[in-house]
């Protein structure tokens, strides 16, 4: 099932967010327990389910070891990407890096985005929106060229 949905969520003052049950129902992994927050482009943060992120990671040993690009994203990404635990309430907390990375304030937007979620602050998802709505359909039609 693609992971779809925009949701308004508060980040409390232990860094914790409540990921929607919705979408770790859409996640599709029985008894899901952790998640993996990871950074994204446009200072967001993509969550991972772990089949996701496991996914994710067969398809980036599959690119050239001999770039240096490929070299520095991997170092970038895996040294920062983290696995978080989702509590009872179905909350997680976001490492401080994390935090800092993506300039999370309290509110946040939690946005499916097919075979993964992104966390952004609510200030720059709206900043986004912004930039891209108007684009939409000529997106859409380079999408399915």
């Amino acid at each position: 099932m693609p992971l779809s949905g925009t949701y308004t969520r508060a980040l409390d003052d232990k860094q914790r967010v409540a990921v929607p049950k919705r979408l770790c129902e859409d996640f599709n992994e029985p008894e899901l327990k952790h998640l993996f927050v990871a950074p994204g482009t446009e200072k967001s943060l993509m969550l991972y389910s772990p089949a996701g992120f496991e996914k994710l990671a067969r398809r980036t040993a599959r690119l050239s070891p001999n770039s240096a690009q490929v070299r520095n994203y991997k170092r970038l990404f895996y040294s920062r990407a983290e696995r978080v635990d989702l509590d009872a309430q179905g909350r997680i907390r976001i490492p401080d890096r994390l935090v800092a990375f993506a300039g999370l304030s309290r509110d946040v937007v939690i946005a499916g985005v097919h075979d993964h979620a992104e966390i952004w602050d609510a200030v720059a998802w709206e900043k986004f929106l912004q930039e891209h709505t108007s684009a939409f359909d000529e997106m859409a039609t380079q999408a399915f060229e």
